[in-house]
């Protein structure tokens, strides 16, 4: 199976960053929650995105122990992934991104998603680049919550998300990645790019030029 390639230019060159013998699964993570944030955005009555994200969060929890569905990712993860980020560990971004059902979000439903898919995303990278306790578990709550907030429609939850985002993104600001983290480094700078006012669009040559540098120097 080829490399499921983002399709998010940022996120392609971030891929470039992480360690060779590791870009397959951080790939296929990547891929795993676009996959999931399709879900919310495909739905139009709630109990089926529930159903959906029921059969997920189950066939990601037995990746080890039982037969894995014919679905091409779950095979990719099952191969490349799963060794280093156990399944039941994944299937907590489905909690993630199933938070984002409720009718009426709020903070406490931008908190789950925050923790859940962002965390759990960000442990996940960091497990499969081979250092996932150097990874800022405020820096995953702050990338979902600044990638959330670019796709909210409500002017004051998108308001709140993006602030939540600041807060969690400034617990990350002294962080030096180190060669095997640069990747996710590359992902948490996207995120802090797209808080500011009027950010650029991603693969502005002016955003490449910070995630290069970052790449060079670890900040």
């Amino acid at each position: 199976m080829a490399d499921p390639l983002p399709s998010d230019p940022e996120r392609a060159l971030a891929l470039t960053y992480a360690p060779p013998g590791s870009r397959r699964a951080f790939a296929a993570l990547l891929a795993l929650d676009d996959r999931l944030g399709t879900i919310v955005r495909t739905t139009r009555e709630p109990l089926v995105g529930q159903m959906r994200f029921t059969w997920w969060h189950a066939a990601l929890a037995s990746l080890e122990s039982g037969p894995i569905p014919a679905e091409p990712l779950l095979q990719e993860l099952a191969g490349e992934a799963v060794t280093h980020a156990p399944g039941a560990a994944l299937a907590t971004m489905v909690e993630g991104w199933e938070a984002l059902l409720e009718p009426d979000l709020d903070e406490v439903s931008l908190n789950v998603h925050a923790e859940r898919r962002g965390e759990g995303l960000f442990a996940a990278l960091g497990a499969v680049c081979g250092a996932a306790p150097l990874v800022p578990r405020a820096a995953g709550r702050g990338w979902a919550l600044a990638d959330l907030s670019r796709h909210l429609r409500d002017p004051l939850l998108q308001q709140r998300a993006r602030v939540m985002a600041c807060d969690a993104l400034s617990e990350t600001t002294a962080t030096h990645w180190p060669p095997a983290l640069r990747a996710v480094g590359a992902l948490t700078q996207t995120a802090r790019m797209d808080l500011v006012p009027s950010p650029r669009p991603h693969g502005h040559p002016a955003r490449t030029a910070r995630l290069l540098w970052l790449r060079l120097s670890g900040r």
